[in-house]
């Protein structure tokens, strides 16, 4: 662990006094942190240093975090906290939908921050980077696992992040009922355990991506009161 490299943590916020209390905190727990007052400035230093993590204000002059946001998931993979003081659903589907991993609402303790980094940084080294490959669910439909997008009918369908992973975890368990709180913590982290309304809105995004009719779906099978079911398309495989 002592020559594990530390992880890098962009913080963007327009309020300096924000950005020195997050970072002195984040100093004390060992990450080389960066700092942006903007969203020009977080996309140059995104470019430049490729954090690890970005914490990320919503609500800042000229560029908003939203369009950060988008414009970082032009360029890089690294994890978003989306930073804001409003807790609206409709806010926190809208950073979530565009790529973020998480959430935070100001105000939040230090011991609060840290965890959710250490949680969306957790997550993402357990589901590592995945080997250059292809999965063949039929003729149909492949997945590339490397460019994280879906192949229907030989065309390429671009997955959003938080997509990507769901699909990941359905596919890594074909076959198999997949709990609604398995689902939510791996995808999104225990604190979304609850939120079923969040991950039905991703597998109607998921179906109306890979489904021939999403009303009828032939991959994505709902378990009522249970969990999602990706087609069992290893054993077809091996039945043909």
């Amino acid at each position: 662990m002592a020559n594990q490299p530390k992880k890098t943590v962009l913080v963007v916020d327009d309020e300096p006094r924000m950005v020195r209390f997050v970072k002195m905190n984040l100093d004390l727990e060992g990450y080389l942190t960066l700092e942006a007052n903007n969203g020009f400035q977080a996309l140059e230093k995104v470019r430049d240093h490729q954090p690890d993590l970005v914490l990320l204000d919503v609500e800042m002059p000229g560029m908003d975090g939203f369009e950060t946001l988008r414009r970082i998931r032009e360029v890089s993979d690294a994890a978003v906290i989306m930073l804001t003081v409003r807790s609206e659903e409709d806010d926190r589907i809208k950073g979530l939908d565009l790529g973020a991993d998480d959430y935070i609402t100001k105000p939040f303790s230090p011991r609060e921050l840290s965890s959710r980094i250490r949680a969306v940084l957790r997550r993402l080294e357990q589901q590592g980077r995945p080997e250059d490959q292809i999965v063949t669910v039929d003729e149909r439909l492949q997945v590339d696992l490397q460019r994280r997008q879906a192949i229907v009918n030989g065309e390429r369908v671009s997955l959003r992040p938080t997509e990507y992973r769901l699909l990941y975890h359905l596919i890594q368990n074909a076959g198999w009922v997949v709990p609604h709180e398995t689902l939510l913590t791996k995808v999104w982290g225990h604190e979304y355990i609850n939120d079923h309304h969040l991950l039905r809105l991703y597998i109607t995004y998921l179906r109306q991506k890979i489904e021939e009719n999403p009303a009828d779906p032939k991959y994505i099978f709902t378990e009522r009161g249970l969990g999602y079911r990706f087609v069992n398309f290893e054993k077809n495989q091996n039945d043909a």
